[in-house]
């Protein structure tokens, strides 16, 4: 009798689980379109073949583009956000080669678009249900001690003890950490989280190969410093001899990281360090929502405008608007719009940043400053696309050389475009900054926006905006 229980029984059956979820998904795409069928047409004698001609195309195609597109690899620790990403790429590609086939038969108009516009948006919300299921019960197994692996940890320095903690805490990735190897700690134990679990120092880099092999371990991570390139590639020879899946855990963390992640030119791996998080669809995202909102925002606020340009006018002697050159993305320079609020148009090479009672501010565009409505000029560099609505504040040309010396990352604020309101602001890092320190936190909230952004974050930002603008007491 099979034991269900035994470690290691999903693992033995991993083309079998593959091959019924390559079945399960085409028939999912299947029954949702019978059902919708069903539901929109629900006459028997309505019932037209060419339906079932779409099935079996789809069913087909379906298992062909989602094996191509690597959905039936080994999804044990991945991302569930980039699991939901594949899922709706791979029926992107389905519902592509479907169109094409129904333009050049020219048979795209037999079918209902009611049917057909609601079961392609459905199919990837179902299938995504079906993936979660799977996912929870084999996080209930695992939990459980079904479809356990084993693991050891080459290096047990920093690296070592942060991959540690980490399978410690996610119970469900069904991973069994045994201990470590390292050289200088053999025979010890270390303790990834001071007063933590300690998980034993098995031996040195040389006794690893054997350990495996002698107790069939099923995944190695090499957790070894940049520095010991020699030592890595002879552990990493003698593993060859081993049936266990090994993994080179890269030792990134000595960096400042930025949106990293991994590609590859022709076949070589890359890891970025530093990169924007608009690249492809988020760019147009970010781009769509930035022509949307502003184009909104004009049309409701043109009214404002223009009482706050004959303000500005009557107010002072002087141009109504204030432009001066601040850095964009990539470190280039653009031209920014302000109503002026001061009695002078400055963009010298040492530009004082605006103090409170600064006699150079004008009575009325004190009033302006303290409600920031002197930036709204800037819609207008978000709809020509130089900034964004929601980003890292431009800092002045010559604050920027200022501060790039003395704060490292300071230039990767510019991986992304300039905003009107950003993180930093509605955290309270709006105004003068009189401190390298002060710029640093300001910085740092710029990074961790950039780091962390999504659709929602922009959404929250400009929100918390409004209100934060209204209480705050540090702009002048």
């Amino acid at each position: 009798m099979v034991n269900l229980i035994r470690p290691g029984i999903f693992y033995e059956n991993s083309r079998l689980i593959a091959n019924i979820l390559r079945v399960l998904d085409g028939l999912v795409t299947v029954l949702l379109l019978a059902f919708l069928y069903w539901f929109f047409q629900v006459r028997p004698e309505d019932f037209k073949p060419y339906y079932v001609l779409l099935a079996t195309i789809t069913f087909l195609l379906t298992i062909v583009i989602f094996s191509t597109t690597r959905l039936y690899k080994p999804w044990r620790g991945a991302n569930l956000g980039r699991l939901v990403r594949q899922i709706v790429l791979s029926w992107t590609l389905v519902v592509a080669n479907l169109a094409m086939i129904g333009y050049v038969t020219k048979t795209s108009e037999l079918f209902s678009r009611r049917v057909l516009l609601v079961w392609i948006a459905l199919t990837p919300m179902t299938l995504m249900v079906l993936r979660f299921s799977v996912y929870l019960v084999l996080r209930w197994a695992r939990a459980r001690g079904m479809n356990s692996r084993s693991a050891v940890i080459a290096g047990a320095g920093d690296l070592g003890k942060r991959l540690a903690t980490h399978l410690g805490e996610t119970i469900s990735l069904g991973i069994r950490l045994l201990g470590f190897f390292d050289d200088r700690l053999a025979g010890q134990s270390v303790e990834p989280i001071p007063g933590g679990k300690s998980y034993p120092v098995l031996g040195s880099l040389d006794n690893l190969k054997d350990f495996v092999q002698k107790n069939q371990i099923n995944m190695v991570y090499l957790a070894l410093p940049l520095r010991a390139e020699n030592r890595l590639r002879g552990v990493v020879e003698a593993l060859r001899d081993t049936t266990a899946s090994v993994y080179f855990v890269p030792d990134v963390f000595i960096f400042s990281l930025l949106q990293a992640g991994f590609s590859d030119l022709r076949g070589i791996p890359l890891i970025s360090l530093w990169e924007t998080p608009f690249c492809g669809i988020n760019g147009w995202l970010k781009r769509a929502e930035d022509l949307i909102m502003a184009t909104l925002f004009l049309l409701c606020l043109w009214p404002l405008m223009l009482f706050i340009a004959l303000g500005v006018k009557f107010s002072s002697p002087g141009p109504i608007f204030f432009k001066q050159r601040r850095y964009g993305l990539d470190g280039e320079e653009f031209w920014v719009y302000k109503f002026r609020s001061m009695r002078v148009c400055e963009d010298q090479q040492m530009i004082p940043q605006a103090t409170r009672n600064d006699p150079r501010v004008t009575r009325f565009g004190a009033f302006l400053r303290r409600l920031s409505l002197d930036e709204l000029p800037q819609l207008l560099n978000v709809v020509n696309g130089t900034m964004s609505l929601v980003g890292p504040r431009p800092h002045a040309v010559a604050h920027n050389e200022f501060f790039r010396t003395r704060i490292s990352g300071y230039m990767l604020r510019h991986k992304v475009q300039p905003g009107l309101t950003g993180w930093a602001q509605v955290n309270g890092w709006r105004g003068e900054t009189q401190t390298v320190e002060k710029m640093k936190k300001r910085i740092e909230h710029d990074l961790e926006y950039i780091q962390h952004w999504s659709l929602w974050l922009d959404l929250k930002i400009i929100f918390l905006t409004v209100f934060r603008v209204l209480k705050d007491r540090r702009a002048y």
